[in-house]
């Protein structure tokens, strides 16, 4: 089944070779890699018409990341423009008075920060996401998961996005933030609109959402973190317990906390479910892959044969179809990257889609290959920002994709699935299904 559309080696060059992340038609949002592809092999340091620059080699993103003290995650310069909206006053505890709630949102949170505010939320963090905790949400999760399964058997099928995928990071989310489930519905509709801006090109109409969604979440989390002060929870397993109680007496300051809140339930959310979303797609797209995937799983002799089986999957599924396909840092003085002289203050995105289908670093490697081993993707990042909840990640991709495959051997694709039409994370927005053949 053709899910991805292909893309003529003219049409792809005639792309790259006016490459703009502002302008971006709709066959590129359908399939980039062909373009991707044509920009690493011409030129991987592409100067892009804005003057930032877009790398695609996957060991020039390596050298970036690796090296914090050259090239800064901080967004305020970049932000500053993108988000120029006139001071919004319905909610003064929430804003900065004169700074707009997506500017003040991205660039208060972790993934947007540099030392100190990147390290003082990151340890707080990695308490509540320790190795052992990862392992004690797993019987959790596939009781969520089997719920989620029991009612697509029971209808004979549904929306692999709407009625499962989605479903799974939001749940786990809320509870590390001990969410009450009554208030998890609109936090989908929050998370879209603010990763959503995002985007490189935003309409007014997509701007405008994502502010009132920052609003209306910071809104709702007042009340939570007021909530919980009163009644603290166990800072071992509760996330918001622990960015309330601070790490060694050093608190984060309320803009700080509620901000990291949002950014939490939004990364969560959004990566994971185009994982589980794109590695169920990839599936009915390469029928060899998926028989051999579920002969190996029936053939392992032990739950833990199973699970490497799984993890080896699951990176190939992120790898071939990164959630996260751009990542964005600023020079802080003139460097090289690639051969290539870069002046201080220089905007960079990394391409983490193109890097993780450079055959300099992969075999065959726009080819999907769920026994690929020693596979070195970018998908959670790397260096001092790598994602800080990988292992939740890939335990929910692990969880939701083998329990899927054990129900629902057969499963099909019922008609042609939406995508979610953005370049900065690719995935779906529906994908109707039938449980059987």
């Amino acid at each position: 089944m053709n899910i991805t559309p292909l893309m003529s080696p003219e049409r792809a060059a005639d792309i790259a070779a006016t490459l703009d992340l502002r302008q971006l038609p709709a066959d590129f949002l359908a399939n980039p890699y062909p373009v991707y592809a044509h920009v690493r092999e011409t030129e991987p340091v592409k100067r892009l018409p804005d003057g930032s620059f877009f790398l695609t080699r996957h060991a020039d993103l390596v050298a970036v990341y690796r090296d914090a003290q050259t090239f800064s995650s901080d967004k305020q310069v970049e932000f500053g423009p993108k988000y120029n909206q006139p001071p919004f006053n319905e909610a003064p505890w929430a804003v900065t008075p004169g700074v707009s709630p997506l500017f003040q949102h991205h660039t208060s949170s972790l993934v947007f920060n540099d030392p100190p505010l990147h390290t003082r939320v990151r340890r707080i963090i990695m308490g509540a996401l320790t190795r052992r905790a990862i392992e004690n949400m797993a019987p959790g999760l596939a009781r969520l998961v089997d719920d989620l399964l029991d009612r697509i058997e029971a209808q004979a099928g549904g929306d692999l996005i709407e009625d499962f995928a989605s479903a799974i990071p939001v749940e786990i989310i809320g509870n590390l933030l001990n969410v009450p489930h009554t208030d998890r519905g609109p936090l989908r509709g929050w998370s879209l609109a603010i990763l959503g801006a995002l985007e490189p090109r935003l309409t007014p109409e997509q701007e405008s959402l994502g502010h009132r969604s920052v609003l209306e979440f910071l809104a709702y989390l007042q009340d939570l973190v007021t909530e919980r002060r009163k009644h603290p929870g166990n800072p071992e397993h509760d996330v918001l317990t622990r960015l309330i109680q601070g790490d060694g007496g050093e608190a984060l300051t309320e803009v700080e906390l509620l901000q990291n809140c949002v950014f939490l339930l939004n990364a969560g959310h959004e990566t994971t479910t185009n994982l589980i979303g794109n590695a169920l797609l990839c599936l009915q797209e390469w029928p060899q892959q998926r028989h051999q995937l579920m002969g190996d799983l029936r053939a392992a002799d032990s739950d833990a044969a199973r699970e490497d089986l799984l993890n080896l999957a699951v990176d190939e599924f992120l790898r071939f179809e990164s959630s996260n396909q751009l990542s964005n840092r600023r020079a802080l003085k003139a460097c090289t990257v690639g051969g290539v002289d870069l002046p201080a203050g220089a905007l960079i995105t990394l391409c983490i889609g193109a890097a993780n289908r450079d055959p300099a670093t992969y075999d065959r490697p726009e080819h999907l290959n769920l026994r690929r081993q020693g596979n070195k993707h970018l998908a959670f990042g790397f260096g001092p920002h790598q994602c800080a909840g990988l292992s939740l990640a890939r335990l929910e991709g692990r969880i939701a994709i083998g329990r899927f495959l054990q129900r629902f051997p057969d499963y099909r694709i019922t008609a042609e699935p939406v995508r979610g039409g953005r370049a900065r994370f690719r995935g779906f927005l529906s994908a109707p299904f039938a449980s059987g053949t």
